[in-house]
C-alpha cells in the first residue's frame, strides 16, 4: 500500500534548510486584531490573533513547520521519508504544503465528513489523502490508519499532533510571546486567554509562555456546548465546529493545568462568525466565531475591562460548502444576536521602522 500520488523531488539537506528558513518568514508575527463592541450594553475590547494570515491561512502552519524542523534537526525526517499524518483538514494542509515545499510526499487521513474546500486543498497540494468514515473509526481510525501504514511504508515521519510536545513548544515559542508582546505595546497584559482544543497545543503552549513570563493570566479551553469532549472526558453529541472537539482529549492537554473550560453552541459560534465578515470585513472561520463568544464570556466574569485575548484560527474560504455560508436560525440562548460589533484596530507583531 503506497501513496499513488508521484513523490516529489527530493530536496538536498541544504535547500531544505534554505526553504525553512523561506517558510518561517510565512509564519507566525501575525497581526493582532483588537475587535471593539458592545454586549448586552456593555462597550469592550477582545483581542484576537489574526491566525488566518499564516501561509496556509491557520494557526497550524505554526505547529506543522515546527514539528518538521525540530524533526529534521533530530534526524527523524530524513530527506526521503513520507509525512503520514491524521487530521481534521487544517493540519493536514500545513503538512501538505510544507511536505511539497520540503520534497517529502504526504499522506493525510481524515474523517470523510470535513469540509470539501478542506479536501480540495489537501489534494492541490499534491498530497495523498484517504477519508475515513463515522463506521470505520472517524477521527480515532484516521489516526489508527497512519499508523498502520506508517509500519506498512516503512521510510515514514509521523507527526503525532495530538501527543508531539513540539506542538506545545510551537505556541510557548511563537504565538504566545507574540500575544504578549503587542498587548505590551497597547499598554495592557493579558488577563485571560481563550481558544477552542482540537490538538490543545495552542492552550497549553500559551499557558506555558504566560508562565514563563510570570503573568497570572488564566487559560480557558473552549468547546463545542453540544459535544462537550472535555467536560466529559468521552466524545458526547456532534457538532459543527471543525477543527475542535475530535472525539477525545488529547494527549498533550492537562485540563488540570488550566481554568474552566468555555462551552459555545455550533449554531451561535456560525452567526457570530458571519457577523464578522459581513460588519467588519474579517472573513473568518466557525471556531473564530466561538473563541470571540467564548472571550465575551469570560469578560463577562472578570469584568468587561479585563484584557481577554483570543484567536482568530482560520479563514471562512474553508467553509463554504459547510452552514457557514447558509441561513443559521437563532436559537433561545443565543450570545451573538446581542453582540454590536463597533470597531476594530490592529497592532503588528513587529513595529514597522
Amino acid at each position: 500500500m503506497t501513496p499513488h500520488r508521484a513523490a516529489p523531488l527530493v530536496a538536498p539537506a541544504d535547500a531544505r534548510t534554505r526553504r525553512l528558513a523561506g517558510l518561517k518568514a510565512m509564519v507566525g508575527d501575525t497581526p493582532l486584531v483588537s475587535v471593539r463592541l458592545r454586549y448586552r450594553g456593555h462597550e469592550c475590547r477582545v483581542h484576537a490573533k489574526a491566525e488566518y494570515l499564516n501561509l496556509t491561512g491557520s494557526i497550524k502552519d505554526r505547529m506543522a513547520l515546527h514539528i518538521c524542523r525540530t524533526a529534521i534537526e533530530q534526524g527523524a525526517l530524513g530527506p526521503r521519508d513520507t509525512i503520514v499524518e491524521a487530521t481534521s483538514g487544517n493540519t493536514g494542509i500545513s503538512f501538505a504544503a510544507f511536505g511539497a515545499a520540503l520534497g517529502h510526499p504526504v499522506v493525510i487521513f481524515m474523517p470523510d465528513w470535513m469540509s470539501e474546500e478542506r479536501k480540495a486543498v489537501i489534494r492541490s497540494f499534491g498530497a495523498d489523502i484517504r477519508l475515513v468514515s463515522r463506521e470505520a473509526g472517524g477521527f480515532l481510525g484516521s489516526i489508527a490508519n497512519a499508523e498502520t501504514l506508517a509500519g506498512e511504508l516503512g521510510r515514514v515521519f509521523l507527526p503525532r499532533q495530538f501527543d508531539n510536545q513540539a506542538n506545545v513548544q510551537a505556541h510557548a515559542l511563537s504565538t504566545g510571546p507574540e500575544l504578549i508582546a503587542q498587548l505590551a505595546r497597547l499598554g495592557l497584559e493579558p488577563d485571560a486567554f481563550v481558544a477552542g482544543v482540537g490538538t490543545g497545543g495552542t492552550v497549553m503552549g500559551v499557558a506555558a509562555a504566560f508562565a514563563a513570563r510570570g503573568l497570572g493570566a488564566r487559560v480557558h479551553p473552549l468547546e463545542p456546548a453540544e459535544s462537550p469532549t472535555l467536560s466529559t472526558g468521552h466524545k458526547v453529541g456532534r457538532h459543527r465546529i471543525q477543527g475542535v472537539s475530535d472525539e477525545f482529549i488529547p494527549g498533550i492537554l492537562r485540563l488540570d493545568a488550566l481554568a474552566p473550560v468555555i462551552r459555545v453552541s455550533d449554531g451561535d459560534a456560525i452567526l457570530m462568525a458571519q457577523k464578522l465578515a459581513r460588519e467588519l470585513g474579517l472573513g473568518v472561520g466557525i471556531s473564530s466565531g466561538a473563541n470571540l463568544l467564548g472571550a465575551l464570556q469570560v469578560l463577562e466574569r472578570e469584568g468587561w475591562d479585563a484584557t481577554v485575548a483570543t484567536i482568530f484560527c482560520d479563514d471562512n474560504k474553508k467553509y463554504l460548502s459547510t452552514d457557514l455560508a447558509r441561513s443559521e436560525p437563532i436559537l433561545a440562548g443565543f450570545m451573538s444576536p446581542d453582540v454590536e460589533l463597533l470597531d476594530f484596530e490592529t497592532t503588528l507583531a513587529r513595529p514597522l521602522g
